[in-house]
């Protein structure tokens, strides 16, 4: 959601990414091309990771913004890798806050396109607009009708956000659904050309999204790395720290609770995988050619680097899963690279950091 508007001399100056999450805060900045190793891979020239109190967000609303600007500012003067340069940033909001929606309408001119989008998504957000911002993408515009991506996020919560960047000191330019930065981020993978499913694992939420050039269809369900974390402790009565130690290094894998792990963790697998059903489905039945099925699953996000997921995915889905990591689309030079259990924890934030500054004012 932009809430700016392109002036008339356009200063195309750096921006960086942040991501929040539920207990965490992610930044990075990249900047594009590398001529002296003849690249066109964006180069990383700063990241970092923090994180803090959960009371300081509550429903997705910043209710403490000094705890996580303080969080965020300490990280910035002790433990960033590389450099942040900018003071401009782009964020994101997990998809289970917002409320998004593909429209198929008639035919329209370009100023009708508003008003029929506002009409048609009334029937289905469970809030009213006014409490409510909008925004929408023309996204396929035919001689028979016009196709739109609607986004809806309650104002508080965008409130929130401005307010922490005000605490913050920092200039944002652009807000939008952690969906768009995997999509983003994906495009970048060299078998992005096919019908994917991309789904980014985060610590509260599953976020899912049909993937043919562009994002066409969403789902989301309300389990994430952190549920996987809380099922673990329970079942083996050992503590949050130990169960998270279980997950990342035996998760679903051969282990001698690996059964007893699967039987746990079935529940909220079963309605990962009811979803992504669903939102497959529906895609498939939009489109009648036979090109058009859904040939991989790909997997992002923390909650990705469970051992066993994929395999657990592929076999009751019947389709390839593979992990992508979002580091190998990206060049380094000196900068060392984050841990191998770090990696997934940064792909929102690489879909924020490669957005290019002019490209955000298209939003407007």
């Amino acid at each position: 959601m932009n809430k700016n508007k392109l002036p008339l001399f356009f200063n195309d100056k750096p921006i960086f990414g942040m991501d929040i999450g539920h207990t965490s805060l992610k930044v990075m900045q990249s900047t594009f091309g590398d001529p002296k190793n003849n690249t066109n891979k964006p180069r990383v020239t700063g990241y970092g990771a923090t994180s803090f109190d959960g009371s300081a967000i509550k429903d997705g609303v910043i209710v403490k913004p000094s705890v996580i600007a303080d969080a965020a500012l300490k990280m910035f003067s002790e433990n960033l890798v590389g450099d942040i340069t900018t003071n401009r940033c782009v964020m994101a909001i997990p998809a289970y806050r917002i409320f998004t929606r593909y429209l198929k309408l008639p035919k329209l001119k370009e100023n009708e396109i508003a008003d029929a989008t506002r009409l048609e998504v009334e029937q289905y957000i469970p809030m009213p607009l006014e409490e409510l911002y909008t925004d929408y993408e023309v996204t396929k515009t035919t001689k028979d009708g016009t196709e739109v991506f609607f986004v809806a996020v309650p104002k508080d919560i965008i409130d929130s956000y401005l307010q922490l960047s005000s605490v913050m000191g920092i200039e944002p330019l652009l807000i939008e659904p952690t969906l768009s930065s995997s999509g983003r981020l994906f495009s970048f993978d060299k078998n992005n050309n096919i019908p994917s499913v991309i789904i980014d694992f985060g610590s509260k939420s599953s976020d899912m999204s049909i993937f043919v050039d562009r994002i066409l269809a969403t789902g989301t369900v309300d389990s994430g790395g952190d549920t996987f974390t809380e099922k673990i402790s329970k079942a083996l009565n050992i503590s949050l720290i130990e169960a998270k130690i279980v997950k990342n290094k035996y998760g679903l894998g051969v282990s001698k609770k690996q059964k007893e792990i699967i039987e746990t963790l079935a529940p909220v697998l079963g309605e990962i995988i009811k979803e992504l059903q669903r939102i497959i489905r529906y895609y498939e039945e939009q489109e009648s050619s036979k090109d058009a099925s859904i040939r991989q699953i790909v997997t992002l996000g923390g909650g990705a680097n469970m051992p066993g997921l994929n395999d657990y995915l592929t076999s009751n889905l019947r389709l390839p899963v593979r992990h992508s990591d979002p580091w190998q689309y990206f060049e380094f030079n000196k900068l060392p690279v984050p841990s191998e259990e770090d990696k997934p924890m940064y792909a929102t934030v690489a879909g924020l950091s490669i957005i290019k500054p002019k490209g955000i004012f298209n939003y407007a």
